[in-house]
């Protein structure tokens, strides 16, 4: 405990170092979420350092979410990284499950509209659209322009459906997911079951049958939204 606490050296960054014996005195010592910190005249002592390079220290840690100030009651601990990496999948997953939640709620019934609505001229449209893809998926794959076409894909079965206001609702959602995450199609398996999942779409709404449109579509968006959970997931534990 006693070389923790030794001064710091002045050569390189002084707050990244200040900062990185913050975190180890925190994780060595074991302070659990709430113990308070050594007051900073205390601190500053300490660690040999002036109290003005101490509290831009404790201002990255409080912005990394390590450590709260409380005026006039000192600096406290908030989680340890494993926690706060917990913390944020749980919030990355409850984001996208609500995310691929709205997307069924908007989907599905639109698919089953498109069955009930499509013309012979919605139905070739939706033909190209999905000649398209399979045409991106030939050689070596752009994931970018498969992107584009797989959310034109859906953006058409809605235009199919013949409700405005849905198909500003969904292009709005797909505009939020494309900024927040990089396609599923990326994902080991998920575009031959992407490209299955389509031309089952495809093929309720051409024969008018408006149940298995709205199963196909559903099925389609759950497992994109499994494979999204999947990467969240695969990426998050690499990080720890």
């Amino acid at each position: 405990m006693e070389t923790i606490w030794q001064p710091i050296k002045d050569s390189g960054h002084l707050t990244e170092k200040i900062v990185a014996r913050i975190e180890q005195i925190i994780e060595e010592s074991q302070l659990s979420a709430g113990s308070r910190l050594p007051s900073e005249r205390e601190l500053a002592k300490l660690l040999g350092v002036s109290r003005p390079a101490l509290r831009e220290a404790v201002k990255t840690l409080e912005a990394h979410g390590r450590v709260v100030v409380r005026h006039g009651q000192g600096v406290f601990i908030t989680a340890s990284a494993d926690e706060l990496m917990r913390d944020r999948l749980a919030n990355q997953e409850v984001s996208m499950m609500e995310l691929y939640a709205m997307r069924n709620v908007l989907e599905a019934p639109a698919a089953g509209w498109a069955a009930a609505n499509a013309s012979d001229h919605d139905i070739e449209r939706l033909r190209l659209a999905l000649e398209a893809e399979e045409e991106a998926r030939t050689n070596t794959t752009d994931f970018a322009r498969l992107a584009q076409l797989d959310s034109g894909f859906h953006l058409l079965i809605v235009e199919i459906a013949r409700n405005r206001f849905l198909l500003q609702t969904l292009g709005i959602l797909q505009e939020m997911m494309a900024a927040g995450m990089d396609t599923t199609l990326t994902v080991p398996g998920r575009l031959e079951r992407s490209r299955q999942d389509h031309r089952a779409i495809f093929e309720a709404i051409r024969d008018h049958d408006i149940e298995a449109a709205r199963v196909a579509a559903s099925s389609h968006i759950i497992g994109a939204r499994e494979a999204a959970l999947s990467r969240v997931r695969g990426s998050s534990a690499d990080d720890i």
